[in-house]
């Protein structure tokens, strides 16, 4: 296959500008693509190219197959690299390209359809023997099967969307009373993600670790993979901390697992990068959960112990070339990453849009930020709130937690909200610290990682009431004019400082 000249990326903030960064590397010219919410966006900015492709809507833009080929057309582009989500995993945009002579940069269509689709990739994962998590093998068309179903194998089950991840579409259900409420906010979540909104059941299990192991393969019939990567501190579903080697696996365990993601691959003749998910239960015990036919978000840290660039391997295996290794790397050191958002975690984690004011980013000896941001950019909110991944290597995971906590310490985002000062409570707590930890950490831990189980921080919280309660009736003394007896409509005293002082006593 000829060499590739200029890619266009199907994709946007942190991940396009990362495929940008090595294709820039390599000599190879770049395209974005952008919707009207992102046209002063830094991937825009970064670009050799830049093309409109709809509104802010994902499904108006970043997910019309049409207007991307366009861009591509329009453009030049020999390759579409389509990064993670929105059209990643999607088969028929895959064929679209082929008919459209444009490489795509990942598995063929033929992958993507075994493996892409989960409740597909279950039924093929059963014929070659891999254990999977009992549940459904093929999406459920109506509410009253699926309650049926679920009330067959017991609660509690989780409701999955058929045709994505990233814990988009996906809801634990407890029980009945909840289970039409899960079932259509999964649904819609599904469709508005990934223009699917086929779901499937699967038994929940119980105190579970969810390790995933990277494969690469090439068009020449290797298949390697590249270790496991640890990814059971979630909120949602959705992967907040991620750390390899994990904590729980022995090298035995782990050329196990890994057999079984080469296995696996083989089985759908894949080609390109590719993550096999696996429950681990607490006897250790593995079951296939579904196979991510694309880049993942958290490959940094595969890249920090293996010494390799994913993406350039991508590239290179999509012009036909072989990979330059057929047996797996053991890891070297340890690496973690945390994701950073824009949300409040002390609001349930309610998004926080708007203008970052100042934006001042870790450094330091083996610190890395992929982000899609700077001072003075709006963070739009029609799409996921990720604004940035830090990740971190060391010779041991001790030392990669301390690296992460000062890296986490100089980390300063103004004009948001951010989860940075949840994340140095995740690496700060005993049962992260101790590495055995499960997908139910964080959401059992919650009052915890936000304080508000420390009663000295309830006393600080009325201090500084007071304080500032203080503060402003000094402000409204100096304009207001003054009633017999004290400051206006206060007897004197502030309310607060009054709370306070019958609180003492």
């Amino acid at each position: 296959m000829p060499k590739i000249r200029k890619i266009l990326i199907a994709n946007r903030g942190e991940i396009a500008i990362r495929v940008m960064r090595t294709c820039k590397e390599l000599g190879i010219a770049t395209v974005a693509v952008y919707s009207e919410a992102d046209r002063s966006a830094l991937h825009v900015r970064m670009a050799d190219q830049a093309y409109l492709v709809g509104p802010p809507p994902s499904r108006e833009s970043y997910l019309v197959q049409e207007r991307i080929l366009e861009a591509a057309k329009a453009s030049g582009a020999d390759a579409i690299h389509p990064g993670y989500g929105f059209l990643s995993e999607n088969a028929s945009f895959v064929r679209a390209c082929e008919k459209a002579g444009i490489t795509f940069i990942g598995p063929p269509a033929s992958a993507m359809d075994a493996m892409g689709e989960k409740t597909r990739a279950r039924q093929n994962m059963i014929k070659v023997g891999v254990p999977v998590v009992p549940g459904t093998a093929e999406p459920i068309a109506t509410q009253e099967e699926a309650r049926a179903y679920a009330e067959k194998i017991g609660f509690p089950i989780m409701l999955k969307a058929a045709g994505g991840g990233g814990g988009k579409g996906m809801r634990r259900v407890e029980g009945l009373h909840d289970f039409e409420s899960a079932w259509r906010s999964a649904k819609s979540e599904a469709l508005n993600s990934f223009g699917n909104d086929a779901v499937y059941i699967e038994k929940y299990l119980e105190k579970p670790h969810h390790v995933e192991i990277q494969v690469f393969a090439d068009g020449h019939g290797n298949v390697v993979h590249l270790n496991e990567r640890e990814c059971s501190a979630q909120r949602r579903h959705q992967k907040v901390v991620e750390e390899t080697p994990s904590p729980i696996l022995t090298p035995e365990l782990r050329a196990k697992m890994g057999a079984v993601a080469v296995q696996a691959a083989k089985a759908v003749n894949y080609v390109g990068a590719g993550t096999v998910e696996f429950l681990v239960d607490v006897h250790r015990n593995f079951y296939f959960l579904e196979m991510n036919t694309r880049l993942q978000v958290e490959h940094p840290v595969t890249e920090w112990v293996t010494g390799l660039d994913l993406v350039a391997l991508q590239i290179k295996v999509a012009e036909g070339e072989k990979l330059p290794f057929t047996e797996p790397r053991p890891p070297q050191g340890h690496s973690i990453e945390v994701r950073i958002y824009a949300e409040d975690p002390g609001r349930n984690f309610m998004p926080s849009p708007g203008k970052i004011q100042y934006l001042r980013v870790p450094g330091g000896p083996n610190v890395r930020d992929d982000s899609g941001v700077f001072a003075g950019y709006t963070v739009p909110n029609f799409y996921d709130p990720m604004i940035s991944k830090l990740s971190v290597w060391a010779p041991t995971r001790a030392e990669a937690i301390a690296r992460a906590q000062r890296a986490l310490n100089e980390y300063v985002v103004k004009g948001i909200t951010t989860n940075v000062r949840y994340l140095k409570a995740i690496l700060a707590h005993p049962e992260f610290t101790g590495g055995d930890y499960d997908t139910g950490f964080l959401p059992r831990e919650h009052n915890t990682l936000l304080g508000q189980d420390d009663p000295k921080l309830h006393e600080v919280a009325l201090l500084a009431s007071a304080v500032f309660a203080h503060q402003r009736d000094q402000r409204k003394a100096k304009t207001l004019p003054q009633k017999a007896g004290g400051s206006a409509g206060t007897g004197g005293q502030s309310p607060w400082r009054q709370g306070l002082r019958t609180r003492r006593r």
